[in-house]
C-alpha cells in the first residue's frame, strides 16, 4: 500500500515522503497513529499546497527580516550601568537587555534567544553584537557601556 506521510517516521521518512509499505502496517499501525495516510490524489494535492503555502511564508518572514535588518544596520545601543574605577561594571549587561532595548529601538518584541551574546558584558566600552533576525538574516549592533561611578 502506497502512503504519504504526515509526520516523520523513524527508519521509514519524514513528512510529505510517498512511501510503499505493507498494508497492515498502515491500516494497524501508521494511519490510526495519524503518521500517514492513503496515498490519494486528494491527499497529495494537500500536501503539495501545504508545501507551497510553507515556502510562501518563509519568503515573506525572510524578505521582513532583510527590510528590519536594512533599517538596523548602524544601529548603537548605550547603556549606563555602575562601575568601578576600573571600568568594571558591578554587574553586567545581558542578552536580555540587549534584546529589550533593540525592542524599544525597533517597536516589536525581539527574543533574547536572538542575540548572540556569549557572555555578559561585564566592562565599559565597545562591542559587537550579533543579532539574528532570521535564519538566514543577521546583523551586527554595536553596544556601547557607559561606567557611571558609584
Amino acid at each position: 500500500m502506497e502512503v504519504i506521510l504526515l509526520k516523520e517516521v523513524k527508519r521509514l521518512g519524514q513528512a510529505g515522503d510517498i512511501k510503499k509499505v505493507a498494508d497492515g502496517y498502515a491500516r494497524n499501525y501508521l494511519i490510526p497513529r495519524g503518521l500517514a495516510a492513503p496515498a490519494s490524489d486528494n491527499v497529495r494535492q494537500t500536501l503539495v499546497e501545504r508545501a507551497e503555502a510553507k515556502l510562501r511564508h518563509e519568503a515573506h518572514d525572510k524578505a521582513a527580516a532583510e527590510a528590519q535588518a536594512a533599517s538596523l544596520q548602524h544601529i548603537v545601543l548605550e547603556f549606563t550601568a555602575k562601575a568601578g574605577d576600573s571600568g568594571r561594571l558591578y554587574g553586567s549587561i545581558t542578552s536580555a537587555d540587549i534584546a529589550d532595548k533593540l525592542s524599544q529601538v525597533v517597536g516589536e518584541e525581539i527574543d533574547k534567544r536572538k542575540v548572540m551574546l556569549e557572555d555578559p558584558i561585564k566592562e565599559a566600552g565597545q562591542t559587537k553584537v550579533d543579532v539574528k533576525l532570521h535564519s538566514d538574516v543577521k546583523i551586527t549592533v554595536r553596544v556601547v557601556v557607559k561606567g557611571e561611578p558609584v
